[in-house]
């Protein structure tokens, strides 16, 4: 990037330094960004906070960027709520048509659409989106398949909306190279959205990202991919993108753990596109993962899964949650219509009852939702409206087919 970058947001043009905390700041000051930014820091020092909050503060931790309350218990963290969304795709030309009719002036407003899911993201402790394609310059060139390139402003709807940090290893990560990697993250800097599944160099790759829910709990969010559009990454930069590997994932979710995550989130892009039943590779994936321990704790927490293009079950295995497939979050036109559908992932994490074990899910949440194609595409959240009853209903029927509903998994608003 050079010294100066500009960025429009919402159709507004706002001149910002190469700072990554000035530039969030100014974003979401001069831009009409949403809610309050806390401004991108260098990760190492957003790392050292959460590691070190507990002990400045004797335990009582302040509010996150987001303004939530915390509630912590004596002694302790205490529990926060946590959601997980699926593919965004902003790349469709339905969706960059519509960001473009929503911004004010030029440019493009991605808000808008997002708004009917907003308060579900922004309900929560701690929320995470999976980006499905790298970011471009303001002046494009903006592409769909098979090389995707997306406006950059989608970041900022993202941050805007309530996400806390995005998934950004996918099959597409590299489309526009590594330059694209590093257009993406510095983008997802700028408006302080954290972000797991790619990197800018090995040092990068190697940081685990840790976020740190309101009541003090830090949550470890990890992202693969199980493939990559054209081959793998590219000769000399092998740490561009995590690629799916059960031995790697374990590592790195150990690695997470002596870092001090309290919770270890799982993010693959796997499975076989518009399947609504988890193939093979996935269902032995997700019981390797689940079984994986150390000292009689599960390495990880949860698993919530993406790529599919359409929701898939969620299950409890080994006594872990796992989702193989939440669905778009964010598409145009697909080439099957349960393309559109999605789910957002709702969990209750409450703190162990003896030190050192293992944080509880105490609830259990889908929320359904569509990616409705009309004059302009809107994402709508199906548990509050009467139409497309026939949608949500199938949802429902993928979502439970492997029996979450006994192990308490409700259907959200």
């Amino acid at each position: 990037m050079s010294a100066y970058g500009r960025y429009w947001v919402a159709g507004r043009r706002c001149v910002v330094g190469a700072l990554a905390g000035a530039l969030a700041g100014v974003l979401a000051a001069g831009c009409g960004a949403g809610r309050p930014s806390a401004g991108a820091r260098p990760r190492a020092e957003a790392e050292a906070e959460a590691a070190g909050a507990g002990a400045r503060t004797g335990g009582e931790v302040r509010p996150s960027a987001h303004g939530r309350v915390p509630v912590v218990e004596a002694g302790g963290r205490g529990p926060f709520t946590l959601v997980v969304a699926g593919d965004v795709i902003p790349t469709h030309p339905e969706v960059r048509d519509t960001a473009q009719e929503d911004a004010p002036l030029d440019g493009y407003d991605f808000r808008p659409t997002l708004k009917g899911v907003a308060p579900v993201v922004a309900g929560a402790d701690v929320a995470l989106c999976h980006l499905d394609a790298p970011l471009g310059p303001l002046d494009g060139p903006f592409t769909g398949y098979p090389l995707l390139q997306s406006p950059p402003q989608i970041a900022t709807a993202l941050k805007a909306v309530g996400y806390d940090s995005c998934g950004t290893a996918s099959p597409h990560a590299l489309d526009q190279g590594v330059p694209g990697v590093r257009r993406t993250l510095d983008a997802l800097d700028t408006v302080g959205l954290r972000h797991s599944g790619s990197a800018r160099d090995a040092a990068e790759a190697d940081r685990p990202v840790l976020l740190r829910a309101p009541g003090g709990a830090r949550v470890a969010h990890l992202s693969y991919t199980d493939g990559i559009e054209g081959g793998g990454p590219p000769d000399g930069a092998p740490w561009a993108v995590n690629l799916l590997d059960e031995e790697q994932i374990i590592a790195d979710a150990r690695a997470a753990r002596r870092a001090g995550a309290d919770v270890v989130v799982v993010s693959p892009a796997w499975g076989t596109e518009y399947r609504t039943a988890p193939d093979e590779e996935q269902l032995a994936l997700a019981r390797a993962l689940t079984s994986a321990e150390t000292d009689g704790r599960p390495d990880i927490d949860l698993v919530v899964g993406t790529h599919a293009h359409t929701p898939q079950p969620y299950e409890k295995v080994n006594g872990t949650w796992v989702v193989y497939g939440l669905g778009d979050q964010l598409s145009g036109a697909m080439r099957q219509p349960r393309g559109n559908w999605g789910t957002l992932a709702r969990f209750r994490f409450a703190p162990p009852e003896r030190p050192g074990g293992r944080w509880r899910v105490t609830e259990a949440a889908y929320v359904p939702q569509l990616a409705e194609q009309g004059t302009r595409v809107r994402v709508r959240n199906l548990a509050r409206t009467g139409a497309h009853r026939d949608v949500r209903n199938r949802i429902g029927a993928a979502v439970l087919s492997r029996g979450a509903a006994e192990d308490g998994l409700t259907m959200g608003r």
